[in-house]
């Protein structure tokens, strides 16, 4: 055995002994390294099958030698660049599906089989020999349709591992780069060194790949007993960051974009990482509409904002900004959203139901006299006139009598709509009880009051409530009061003054309005 050989022979039991120690190494710690260690374990192992079928054909001295140990080779080489690419797919936080794992080793086993079978089909290699001239353990071969199918996909696996490394780099927070680098290394180094086999630049049927394994394993050494790879590595960072139900977006001292996670993505449809070094006051207003309501230089804040994103109905968030600091510097500012839209909707769907009458949806008596003081005390302070009117619907038991509640709570609907018809949207009208009703007016005189009611009461009149072919004529009987400031009169003794009023109009026949005069009023 020539000294050359036997250094390629040292060479290759270097990574083999150094591949077969990472994986006692990371078996014998697989309890604190959870769901990655299989996979890097089976890695290694196959490293380690891969680098002794080699050294052993590098030992043999016949050509049958040769061929078994050769098989023993494609027992490891053609499984370790496609779990090598599993193992930086769930370093990187990728999902490994049972379809994932099948396709990925369906061309590693039939490289396998190829390669046991040679002899009678030559698909692998045309032809496999002793080098005439160099002799054992030199071999002379000529490669067959299936090793090329077999090269690509072991290059493609190398370099699938190594694009999917250098895609991350920009989204890598800088504590975990070492460890970043020294996996885009490990993938490297057989990278060129197969391609440097592949193109036929090293000596004549020897893999030089085996040779250079031990930088790999080195690599991973470093890796997991510096850096602590598998203990603090960008898949856990990644993995709570992504499964954080709140929008989380980082921006740098310079207010750009820099990190967004997957919520925020389903917050704002829109963002994406080409936004990834924008201005992010810029990329605000593109999905709010608004300037954003925070100097980023005054400290943390929080606050609730409310706008449309990406649809007709308005979005709620509760934000809140603080600012990132490392070593009493600040370096970066990180804004939470927090998606309180189904809060708010239920919130104010509870204040409605608080304060709206369930049947009508118009005011109910608490929330009238709540806006109903507001108003009268704002009418009192700017000296403006100020009435209101007490209504009734006539006759209003005989119809539930003769047509059902059913058929009377649709009437009550119906006498809502006509009123509604006839008033502005500033005009306080509520649901005084039963089938009373309330309307509240800031600046109308009592003549402007009189002549309202007596247009609610004509429409009304004139537009006949229709149900199962029957024509429910509804009318309303009205009590109409306005405010006198000199006599110092309370809200209470204005609606008393209309109920009164309201008393008089129905004791006079219904259907008409009655405004209150003190010596008219039938008590």
């Amino acid at each position: 055995m020539n000294s050359e050989v036997t250094a390629y022979i040292t060479l290759i039991c270097t990574s083999s002994v150094l591949s077969l120690y990472l994986s006692f190494f990371v078996y014998s710690r697989r309890l604190h390294y959870k769901n990655i260690a299989p996979l890097f374990i089976l890695h290694t192992m196959f490293n380690f099958i891969y680098c002794v079928g080699s050294a052993f054909v590098l030992l043999s001295s016949s050509l049958p030698e040769i061929k078994f140990w050769t098989i023993v080779l494609y027992a490891g080489m053609p499984f370790s660049p496609a779990l090598g690419l599993m193992f930086i797919m769930r370093y990187l936080g990728m999902k490994l599906t049972a379809a994932r794992w099948a396709a990925l080793l369906t061309i590693p086993f039939i490289s396998l089989i190829m390669v046991a079978t040679n002899d009678f089909h030559h698909l692998h290699y045309k032809i496999y020999e002793i080098d005439a001239e160099l002799g054992a353990p030199f071999v002379h071969q000529e490669i067959g349709q299936w090793y090329v199918i077999h090269g690509l996909y072991t290059f493609g696996s190398l370099f699938a591992a190594l694009l999917l490394l250098l895609s991350r780099w920009k989204e890598t927070a800088k504590a975990y780069r070492p460890q970043l680098i020294s996996l885009i290394f490990a993938q490297l180094v057989p990278i060129i060194t197969a391609f440097i086999y592949l193109i036929g630049i090293t000596p004549t049927g020897i893999d030089p790949v085996p040779m250079v394994l031990w930088v790999t394993s080195l690599c991973y050494f470093w890796s997991i007993s510096t850096s602590r790879m598998f203990t603090l590595m960008p898949i856990a960072k990644d993995a709570i960051f992504q499964s954080i139900n709140d929008g989380v977006v980082v921006l740098d001292e310079s207010q750009r974009l820099i990190e967004f996670n997957q919520a925020s993505k389903e917050m704002f449809p829109g963002l994406s990482k080409d936004m990834l070094g924008i201005e992010f006051l810029r990329i605000w207003e593109n999905f709010s509409g608004q300037a954003f309501p925070y100097e980023f230089n005054t400290g943390s804040f929080q606050q609730k904002l409310q706008f449309t994103v990406d649809g007709p109905l308005d979005r709620a968030f509760q934000v809140r900004v603080s600012q990132l600091h490392q070593a009493h510097q600040k370096n970066g500012i990180l804004i939470i959203f927090t998606d309180i839209t189904e809060v708010k909707q239920l919130q104010m769907k509870l204040e409605h139901l608080a304060y709206h009458d369930e049947l009508t949806q118009v005011y109910n008596r608490r929330a009238f006299f709540t806006q109903c003081k507001r108003a009268y005390k704002e009418s009192q302070e700017d000296s403006s006139p100020f009435t209101v009117i007490i209504m009734d619907i006539d006759h209003f038991k005989s119809v539930n009598d003769t047509y059902g509640h059913n058929v009377g709570d649709q009437l009550l609907v119906h006498v809502v709509k006509s009123c509604q018809s006839q008033l502005k949207k500033e005009d306080l009208f509520a649901r005084y009880g039963g089938e009373e009703f309330v309307l509240a007016l800031k600046g109308y005189t009592c003549q402007e009051a009189e002549s309202l009611a007596e247009r609610i009461r004509l429409y009304l009149e004139t537009e006949p409530f229709k149900v199962k072919d029957i024509n429910i004529v509804a009318t309303m009987s009205f009590g109409v009061a306005e405010a006198e400031p000199e006599n110092a009169e309370t809200l209470f003794d204005l609606l008393n003054k209309a109920d009164k009023a309201l008393y008089s109009a129905k004791a006079a026949g219904r259907n008409r309005v009655q405004v209150y005069h003190e010596e008219e009023i039938l008590i």
